[in-house]
């Protein structure tokens, strides 16, 4: 990454390895299944209408193609059709930006608190393998930057989780605010990062502490190889591992990755598919750095599949069966909006490994041709790099 304000396109999919995460003790006097639905800013229960890798032949920013990275012009335009004003004032690096003064005090007061000895005792908490009060820190920690940033945070669905089950959880992905969100929820978790992200220099140390999962879905058969080593044993412990099947956050019409169904089958583990959707309105990151203070977030988890169930089917069935359950929550009017993919607005992100989902056909065209022009003048598409593990 080297500091590289794009280079945080992705986060989970296809493998993993340990590293951590973090947050602050909750009172022991709540109940976490409880206190999980606590939010400041509660709605009534009505309807509201990518990520990195370690790949070598990732093309460099002076050999990229035009249209490969986000356009800032396009985003722009976009933020003055919503009635935004234009980002003013920029921070941690330029990867945080605000219009307002007001907005600038209150995300600099939520970095002092958030940010600062919340990490510094995650990161402890981590390397003493002390993984209760590191749970109940994490839950803690999600619930007040959730609180900050005013997002208003609706949770569906949890009669769907056991608590004490651990699962292969698999939600949608938007953002870095997804976290938040899943964090919330009456589960021990671990997550699978981007190998990129362990590279940046706060979020890095704190995932490798923490002890959170490296994948790079560019190298998947590699990548998967090393995530069945090290989840089994985090299942066994209890915890449940988050793996977004999508493996970026480019939009929903993302295709999903085979390497969650994969491992869930081969660990004889269930999955828990939750549809995740507003978090790209939170942050924009790496698209742009725009904060919004106040954004809507969905999170609604979806009846769990069974270990039986995903023993009995091939890692192909249950990939689309989980894909179509999610796209279709996420797009049916009654979740906040998911993220769509316009590359051109977005960019193509040339070198990336993702495809695009084939019940989008004109997108998948639109890539598909992208991939076919760069490959005449001499790129490698992203796609030809992309394994998926045995079924």
């Amino acid at each position: 990454m080297n500091g590289d304000p794009i280079e945080a396109h992705r986060p989970a999919g296809d493998a993993i390895e340990t590293d951590r995460v973090a947050r602050h003790p909750e009172p022991a006097s709540v109940d976490p299944v409880e206190a999980h639905r606590l939010t400041c800013h509660p709605e009534p229960a009505r309807d509201l209408s990518l990520t990195s890798s370690a790949a070598t032949d990732r093309p460099s920013r002076a050999h990229e193609q035009p249209g490969s990275r986000p356009s800032a012009d396009a985003f722009a335009r976009e933020a003055r059709s919503r009635g935004e004003r234009p980002i003013r004032y920029r921070l941690l690096g330029g990867k945080v930006g605000v219009p307002g003064l007001r907005a600038y005090l209150r995300t600099w007061i939520g970095v002092a608190l958030w940010l600062t000895w919340p990490v510094a005792l995650a990161r402890v908490l981590g390397r003493l393998g002390a993984r209760p009060p590191l749970h109940r820190l994490e839950r803690w920690w999600a619930r007040r930057v959730t609180c900050h940033l005013g997002v208003r945070l609706r949770i569906d669905g949890l009669e769907h989780l056991d608590p004490g089950v651990a699962y292969v959880v698999t939600p949608l992905h938007e953002g870095f605010a997804d976290a938040l969100a899943l964090f919330q929820l009456p589960l021990d978790l671990r997550f699978a990062a981007r190998d990129e992200l362990f590279e940046w220099r706060l979020l890095g140390p704190l995932l490798r502490d923490t002890g959170q999962l490296y994948v790079s879905p560019e190298r998947g058969a590699w990548s998967y190889r090393r995530l069945r080593r090290v989840a089994g044993p985090i299942l066994d412990g209890g915890e449940s591992v988050v793996l977004f099947p999508q493996g970026g956050i480019l939009g929903i019409e993302t295709d999903f990755l085979s390497g969650p169904f994969a491992l869930a089958r081969a660990l004889g583990r269930p999955i828990l598919p939750i549809a995740l959707t507003g978090g790209a309105d939170v942050w924009e990151y790496p698209f742009t750095p725009r904060l919004r203070f106040g954004a809507p977030m969905s999170l609604r988890i979806l009846p769990p599949i069974m270990a039986d169930e995903v023993a009995a089917r091939s890692v192909e069935e249950m990939r689309q069966i989980v894909m179509r359950s999610l796209k279709a929550a996420a797009l049916s009017g009654t979740l906040a909006p998911p993220r769509r993919f316009v590359p051109a607005r977005d960019g193509y992100w040339d070198g990336y490994a993702y495809a695009i989902d084939p019940a989008f056909p004109a997108l998948a065209a639109d890539v598909a041709g992208r991939r076919a022009a760069r490959n005449a003048t001499g790129g490698v598409s992203s796609s030809q790099r992309e394994h998926r593990p045995e079924r």
